[in-house]
């Protein structure tokens, strides 16, 4: 039977179980899509598209791809604005599908811009359908790519949509993802380096998540009994109330960092960045890497030992060497609370402060009290609420929290809440925001409307929108873009709800938890809600070891 090649994208990505594809118009394979019968979730712009799909891809751990479509070709604005988007996706490693219309064969070097080469640039794979009849290999090798090895987005050009193919001559079929598995002599001499350690820490990172290695994670530091420190992104692998864990940042963090005379890494690429730790006195230290990547052994700092492979086999071939625990090791439980409580006790105390105006970690403290952190989702915003909330806020249960910021792209939080609400409808979803976030997403907000998702966003309105970071409020870093108006000048909760969301300023702190409980009633009736949070500016958080 002859097809085009969009409709041939569709029945393909339908036989993989795609339900939807975010989008921004004018996609040439869309309308095709639509007939399919894939249901597209329209944003308000190129990048949302391409955010709302990369975070879904991220919650589901890979195990359900996210497919986003935008524009681009010749007249390449879409691809362009989609740019960021996939551009954050690539260095975060996020396993998104990214469909765009490309330069028709004949159109080359028409254009100063080489599209091309600039999604070849943020993708783990640039596929270019360069025959219509190639497009079931192209959908397979795009699939084998996403389930397959360090996570990374795929972009696939259409030259021309409306091509036509005999789809009989090349049936699909579904390609599964190859998992490599660690080396038995290289398990061994890890174990043997950690059972001769004194003081070594675990640094967990993303890919234990992406694995679904979890429960082998946790058997493994309890065996092992090692204190358990985690990435921004690693943040929801070991559950934080658990006596191990010493979490993402902060003093404790940075002085079990400092006195680890071994660092255990799982599934981290240990590249310390603004977002990151490093390995203080590394030369001293022994690095154990564990990592689906040889990219990211021996960079920057010397790997003592690696295991190249999936995380859950490692931790399954780490956990039957240990064979019940082998450490020598004094329990470290008692250590890690007495470090931790120290080193958490100024957040702890803000936590349950009435000063005006609001505190924001008041508000973190409420939103634990308020969720049920089994059954919930937060994310952050780039800027004082990631640092804050990587800092302070305990998650419970794998992806109960998404962090994400190697690149910070600001606006980030509301496709990510609004992709958590559609893989897991009966969660509550909540976006912690800045000043500066808020006027990235305000032309998005109408989308929750239309598709009548409950995300509550809180946001800390501190009027640091222009400032980040302990001396860039006021006359201070940035003495000449630190002045913009106020919420007394510009009520954003007015302003959202003739949006038609359900809104509410807060300034008493007596008044978070109630608001939160009416948000999320709000939530419940598929109504999205929004609370402006009246707060100080307290540019303090946890630092990062390195």
């Amino acid at each position: 039977m002859t097809i085009d090649v969009a409709t041939g994208i569709a029945r393909i990505l339908k036989a993989e179980n795609t339900e939807w594809v975010s989008t921004f118009p004018v996609s040439k394979v869309n309308n095709a899509f639509g007939r399919e019968g894939l249901k597209l979730l329209m944003m308000r712009d190129d990048r949302y598209a391409v955010g709302v799909a990369d975070a879904f891809s991220r919650i589901n751990n890979g195990d359900r791809i996210g497919v986003c479509t935008f524009s681009g070709g010749v007249n390449g604005a879409g691809a362009q604005v989609a740019y960021s988007g996939i551009a954050q996706a690539f260095e975060d490693g996020s396993p998104v599908l990214c469909i765009v219309d490309a330069v028709p064969a004949g159109g080359g070097e028409s254009t100063h811009w080489d599209q091309n080469a600039a999604m070849s640039s943020v993708s783990k794979w640039y596929g270019y359908i360069d025959k219509p009849e190639r497009t079931p290999e192209f959908m397979r090798r795009a699939f084998t790519m996403l389930r397959s090895g360090r996570p990374g987005p795929v972009v696939l050009g259409v030259p021309n949509a409306a091509a036509t193919y005999d789809e009989t001559v090349d049936l699909y079929r579904s390609p599964k993802g190859w998992k490599s598995l660690p080396d038995p002599d290289d398990v061994e001499g890890a174990i043997a380096a950690l059972n001769a350690a004194k003081k070594p820490v675990l640094f967990v990172g993303e890919g234990v998540l992406y694995a679904g290695a979890t429960d082998e994670l946790r058997s493994f530091a309890e065996q092992a009994n090692l204190p358990v420190i985690t990435t921004l992104k690693g943040k929801s692998a070991f559950p934080e109330n658990h006596p191990l864990s010493v979490g993402v940042r902060g003093d404790h963090v940075v002085k079990f960092m400092e006195e680890a005379d071994l660092v255990f890494a799982i599934g981290a690429s240990i590249s310390p960045g603004r977002f990151g730790h490093g390995v203080p006195d590394a030369t001293n230290k022994t690095i154990i890497q564990c990592n689906i990547d040889e990219y990211d052994v021996n960079r920057i700092y010397e790997t003592s030992h690696a295991i190249i492979g999936d995380a859950k086999a490692t931790l399954t071939a780490l956990n039957a060497k240990l064979d019940g625990g082998s450490s020598n090791r004094d329990d470290v439980t008692a250590s890690v609370k007495s470090i931790k409580d120290d080193g958490m006790a100024q957040y702890r105390e803000k936590m349950v402060s009435d000063e005006k105006p609001i505190n924001p970690y008041r508000v973190y403290g409420d939103l634990m009290k308020a969720l049920d952190r089994n059954n919930s989702f937060v994310t952050h915003e780039s800027g004082n609420t990631r640092d804050q909330l990587s800092t302070a806020f305990e998650t419970l249960i794998p992806r109960g929290f998404l962090g994400w910021g190697n690149v910070s792209t600001l606006g980030y939080s509301f496709p990510a809440a609004t992709a958590a609400k559609l893989a897991h409808p009966d969660r509550q979803s909540v976006a912690v925001i800045g000043d500066a976030a808020l006027s990235y997403m305000l032309g998005n907000l109408e989308v929750l409307n239309r598709l009548k998702l409950g995300v509550t966003i809180v946001h800390i309105n501190n009027g640091g929108f222009s400032g980040y970071g302990p001396g860039f409020w006021g006359e201070g870093h940035d003495p000449f873009t630190f002045d913009v108006l106020g919420h007394e000048d510009i009520n954003m909760t007015e302003a959202i709800s003739n949006i038609g969301w359900n809104t509410e300023r807060v300034t008493e702190p007596s008044e978070v938890i109630p608001a939160l409980e009416r948000a999320f009633a709000a939530n419940k009736a598929n109504q999205p809600a929004y609370i402006e949070i009246i707060a100080s500016q307290y540019p303090i958080y946890g630092d990062w070891a390195g």
